[in-house]
């Protein structure tokens, strides 16, 4: 295939992506994973084309902000598929610094491919305008605010405060890098990999080339893991090495892989096969084995008691949105609400299956406080025989602002800012945002 045909199917992927996420609510990396079109261009155009569904998503609010200032009227809701070939054009032109008229003459190509022909005199138009006055535009825009959605603001500047809020839409609007987590020799595989130890105990790379391609993947020594991510599991206060561990929805297998090297004996619990084949397929990768389970952890009666339970709980994963800035318009108020009841019940179980002075550790990746602090105030509240367990700062003597006043585990996805590797070269800030908090059983 030509450069130019590839490049123009590059761009059609991520039109049928873009158009499919916002209109029928699914997984942007579903969907481009699964696109039976992606196998038709290679890894550069593919890299190109997942990269302009990303960048588009992180902007879109700032976006449709410049489409509204250059249009009297809005386009008609038949238009569907015109909007979003100018979302993409737009983003080409403002956010990739593609050459003018390569955006604007693919997107012009796209439209009469996809039946649009009626709008391609509009798109010209708005395309060429926008390119013109791109940087005035972006001067007068709100961007934290216009890429966050109203719900999103409103209850982070309630739960966080206005200035974190801002803090926290910024820190989504940058490409996150990829962390991994290793088995041993974390600084000598920092050397190796090139990339930078964090406090958390993680490796951050320098690259996000191909995963599969890196040295030491295909050998089982690490497996990728947001900072954040890895957190949880280094909750247990007690000594893990034989102690009996359930992982509650374990898939895809991060956390399982830390308790096993931690040298926990591991029974990982999720209802979805599907996801449970992942986790098999990763601990088989690493040579790591656990006891698998495919069962709804809400109702699982194993009849024993645990020493320590991981309950990281479904949620929202608002605190993943620098990732997957889709997040964003795939989620809603009604689905904070589902998610919680969901967890209270995973929680109110896990007490069920855990011996007098066990501990459970409840994590979730939201940003929302109903998923969060909320939910232990109210299992606190129904299960006296439990209290939490303080997270003392000592702890994270670094990074002192990931602890709560309550004594829970925060993090945001501004945070680990202002770092420096071995070499003084600044380390790439941003985290997911995550929640944990420890709670032990009194009797």
């Amino acid at each position: 295939m030509t450069g130019n045909k590839s490049g123009l199917l590059a761009r059609r992927i991520a039109l049928n992506v873009i158009n499919s996420t916002l209109k029928s609510k699914k997984s942007a990396d579903e969907l481009f994973n699964n696109h039976k079109m992606l196998n038709k261009i290679d890894q550069r155009d593919r890299n190109f084309s997942y990269n302009l569904i990303m960048t588009t998503l992180r902007h879109l609010g700032q976006i449709d902000d410049m489409v509204k200032r250059c249009l009297n009227t809005e386009l008609p809701k038949k238009a569907y598929l015109a909007r979003d070939i100018l979302r993409l054009g737009i983003c080409q032109l403002v956010f990739l610094r593609t050459p003018p008229h390569a955006a604007v003459n693919t997107s012009l190509v796209m439209a009469e491919i996809e039946n649009q022909g009626p709008y391609k005199k509009l798109l010209n138009a708005l395309l060429r305008r926008i390119e013109r006055e791109k940087t005035s535009i972006i001067k007068e825009q709100d961007a934290a605010k216009l890429n966050t959605p109203d719900w999103l603001w409103n209850s982070w500047v309630n739960t966080y405060g206005e200035i974190v809020t801002r803090k926290i839409a910024l820190a989504h609007m940058k490409v996150p890098t990829i962390d991994i987590s290793v088995k041993s020799n974390i600084t000598e595989w920092a050397k190796k990999l090139e990339g930078a130890v964090l406090p958390t105990g993680s490796i951050r790379l320098r690259s996000s080339s191909n995963i599969t391609a890196i040295d030491g993947f295909n050998q089982g020594e690490w497996w990728v893991q947001d900072a954040a991510a890895r957190l949880p599991s280094t909750l247990f206060t007690n000594d893990l090495k034989g102690s009996l561990i359930a992982d509650i929805c374990a898939a895809p297998g991060g956390k399982t892989a830390q308790l096993i090297n931690s040298g926990a004996n591991v029974v990982a619990v999720d209802r979805s096969k599907a996801r449970l084949k992942i986790l098999n397929e990763n601990l088989s990768r690493l040579s790591y084995e656990a006891k698998i389970i495919c069962t709804d952890a809400t109702k699982w009666k194993p009849g024993n008691l645990f020493d320590g339970v991981l309950v990281d709980a479904p949620c929202s994963s608002t605190g993943t949105i620098r990732r997957h800035p889709d997040v964003k318009y795939l989620k809603s108020p009604e689905d904070v609400s589902k998610a919680h009841d969901a967890q209270l019940r995973l929680l109110s179980n896990a007490a069920e299956i855990t011996k007098i002075e066990g501990q459970i550790i409840y994590s979730t990746c939201s940003l929302q406080a109903e998923e969060g602090p909320d939910i232990i105030d109210i299992f606190l509240r129904e299960y006296p025989n439990w209290r939490r367990d303080i997270i003392k700062n000592a702890s994270f003597k670094n990074n002192r602002e990931f602890i709560t006043k309550n004594g829970d585990l925060r993090t945001l996805p501004h945070f680990l800012s202002g770092l420096k590797d071995s070499d003084n070269q600044k380390i790439t800030s941003g985290m997911d945002g995550f929640f944990a908090a420890r709670l032990v059983r009194l009797n």
